[in-house]
């Protein structure tokens, strides 16, 4: 009898065009709660690679990879560069 090996689904993988990064972060801001749109930032960041993010947002990748882990806490400071640096933008409505 053969096996197969399934690779564990990352999104980040999908993620091809700074429009894609942008659905993906708008819908989880629409649906999820924070964590949910923190792990998003993760994904997003992952996508486009973290240490270009850490790199604009001036901070080390391991301090990235610190705030956007599922038990960060990362400022809103931070929030806003990450989101900036995705090339999108936060807008209340």
């Amino acid at each position: 009898m053969q096996t197969e090996t399934i690779a564990p689904f990352d999104v980040a993988e999908y993620l091809e065009t700074g429009e894609d990064i942008k659905l993906f972060l708008k819908e989880a801001a629409e649906t999820g709660n924070t964590k949910d749109f923190i792990h998003a930032l993760n994904t997003a960041a992952r996508a486009k690679g973290m240490t270009e993010i850490a790199k604009q947002i001036g901070v080390t990748r391991a301090s990235l990879y610190k705030s956007l882990a599922d038990d960060g806490n990362p400022r809103f400071e931070t929030i806003a560069k990450i989101v900036d640096a995705l090339g999108c933008k936060l807008i209340v409505s």
